[in-house]
């Protein structure tokens, strides 16, 4: 498939390429045994879900997009340009359905009733600061609301905690003595987001094992809304980053509400994942 502009459109991923990568993907899903809700709302083709990037990016978006996965849902994550810069790790995200994330790519698939997956903090989330966890860092962007309202496809808001929980910010990209560091990067990736230097176990970067919790809103309805109409998509946006706020909120309590937090009570417990 291609876009208007003529660029190949990675196929969606066959059932058999998801049961290998569940099947890898499994001991880790163990490990976290991740809790979700609001999975009821989650239909089947044709919507765009939008949620918050965490802290490095990796740690939980390949476990939600898994629970996704394990729903009968293949959906396309949209992702930044720099991943699709390093051949075999974009040819490791195409075969799960990952493309870039240009809207020509984002309206091919959505002429085609595909679900779609979108952070729109994009690198600049999986890049925090200190002192930004679980924020929200869109700026004024609303182009995957306006995308929504052209092609009437409903959001589903989706909120993600946990991960920024296994991570701590030792020295972020505002350091003066990370930016040579950073301006390579950005020479190389075309993208200004370079990783902050964190801590997980001890004082290795390898992430604590913490538990993730997915939470799944109620979808905004977007058919009514014309693309022309500036403050209604500008609402739409709001409505949305609003509802992902809610949902980290709501799960930071849950967090700090379970009795299974802990990795031992995860792996001997009665909500041990089987």
């Amino acid at each position: 498939m291609t876009d208007q502009t003529g660029e190949r459109v990675a196929d969606p991923p066959t059932a058999a390429t998801l049961h290998r990568v569940l099947r890898l993907l499994e001991p880790a899903r163990r490990l976290v045994n991740p809790k979700i809700y609001g999975a009821e709302h989650l239909p089947r083709r044709g919507a765009l879900l939008v949620g918050n990037h965490t802290l490095i990016g990796l740690l939980d978006a390949p476990l939600l997009c898994a629970e996704l996965w394990e729903r009968g849902i293949p959906v396309r994550v949209l992702g930044n340009h720099a991943h699709f810069k390093l051949p075999r790790w974009r040819d490791l995200l195409s075969a799960v359905g990952v493309v870039p994330g240009t809207p020509a790519i984002a309206e091919a698939l959505m002429r085609r009733g595909e679900t779609l997956l979108v952070f729109p903090g994009g690198g600049r989330e999986v890049a925090k600061r200190k002192g930004e966890k679980y924020q929200l860092l869109w700026e004024n962007r609303m182009g995957f609301a306006r995308l929504a309202v052209k092609h009437a496809y409903p959001i589903v808001p989706f909120a993600t905690v946990g991960a920024e929980d296994a991570l701590d910010v030792v020295v972020d990209t505002d350091n003066r003595f990370l930016k040579p560091v950073q301006q390579l990067f950005e020479r190389v990736s075309g993208s200004p987001d370079f990783f902050p230097i964190v801590r997980g176990i001890g004082p290795t970067p390898i992430p604590r094992p913490e538990r993730q919790y997915y939470w799944f809103g109620e979808p905004i309805d977007t058919s009514a809304v014309a693309t022309t109409d500036d403050r209604a998509v500008g609402d739409i946006r709001d409505r949305t980053k609003a509802s992902i706020e809610r949902g980290i909120a709501f799960l930071l309590d849950e967090q700090r509400a379970d009795p299974h937090r802990s990795v031992f009570d995860r792996l001997t417990g009665p909500e041990r994942r089987r």
